[in-house]
């Protein structure tokens, strides 16, 4: 089995809801014609990143009575969709959010659960922080979402390998960085922040022996500069496609997901994990914490 996937590293307009949907819209469509059957949008896609006082402004409802996501819903009958956006809860706390849309539902809403608040970052005096990280069942198999900063830590994704993802869904805002030193081959004039995390990405495939999509976002937005740059990485930590810097694209790749079977044939990591060492380490560490 084959999966045809788009990565839509955009550039949005800062509390432009509106705005963003019309391009939402045109991507879909566009990726929908090209025969794709995924399309992965970045962090915060429907509302830009830098929101601070405006958060409540541009919260949505994932769910067909509300106008933005009804079109967004309306659009899912025809190809898969993950879009970033901010989601007000009952009690009116606001969360950095991931929707997947299928056939005109939503399978899944994943909060952010790690929100930096250091140096240019700003997110935990705005967001509350989401309290799950799990996987969830589509047609092409069982996924799992990460944003941004959820994937510098070793244990999220960790997780979602363990609730049964075989497909990696990260998208994130990650502005740019940090030049990389001259000593490195071919990586001159490239943002380390863009390194990093195409490190931590591939090593991730090919550690938990599942594909990994990342879209980010592209464009500037009060003095951030996002950098897009997305990328697929197979079960073998193997790219398949690598978005270019700075500039808005569609970008295709082909998940070949019998390679599932084949890198875990050869390399049983997944056969092999110790979970029960793992919570009885975690229990140790974590009683020896309160003692």
């Amino acid at each position: 089995m084959k999966l045809k996937v788009a990565l839509a590293q955009i550039n949005t307009v800062l509390g432009g809801v509106e705005k963003n949907l019309e391009k939402h819209l045109k991507y879909i469509e566009e990726a929908r014609q090209e025969g794709a059957e995924l399309i992965v949008f970045p962090e915060l896609s429907l509302t830009g990143y830098v929101l601070q006082d405006i958060v409540p402004t541009v919260a949505h409802h994932p769910e067909p009575s509300d106008p933005i996501f009804h079109e967004l819903l309306e659009a899912s009958l025809g190809i898969d969709v993950m879009v970033g956006f901010v989601e007000e809860d009952q009690r009116n706390r606001f969360y950095i959010s991931a929707a997947y849309l299928s056939a005109g539902k939503t399978l899944d809403v994943h909060h952010k659960t790690y929100l930096p608040t250091y140096g240019l970052f700003d997110e935990g005096r705005f967001f509350a922080r989401g309290d799950s990280v799990h996987a969830f069942e589509t047609r092409y198999g069982r996924v799992g979402i990460l944003i941004c900063e959820e994937f510098w830590h070793a244990s999220p994704p960790y997780l979602l390998w363990l609730d049964g993802a075989d497909i990696f869904l990260f998208h994130s805002a990650s502005p740019g960085r940090g030049l990389p030193g001259t000593d490195e081959p071919g990586e001159m004039g490239r943002l380390a922040s863009s390194r990093w995390v195409d490190d931590i990405t591939r090593a991730y495939a090919g550690l938990f022996t599942s594909f990994v999509v990342h879209t980010n976002r592209v464009g500037f937005e009060d003095g951030l500069n996002f950098w897009g740059g997305a990328a697929v990485y197979s079960p073998d930590g193997i790219p398949l496609v690598h978005g270019p810097q700075h500039q808005e694209a569609l970008i295709y790749a082909e998940l070949d997901l019998n390679q599932l079977h084949r890198t875990r044939a050869r390399l049983p990591l997944l056969r092999d994990e110790q979970t029960d060492l793992t919570l009885r380490e975690l229990n140790r560490i974590l009683n020896h914490r309160k003692d």
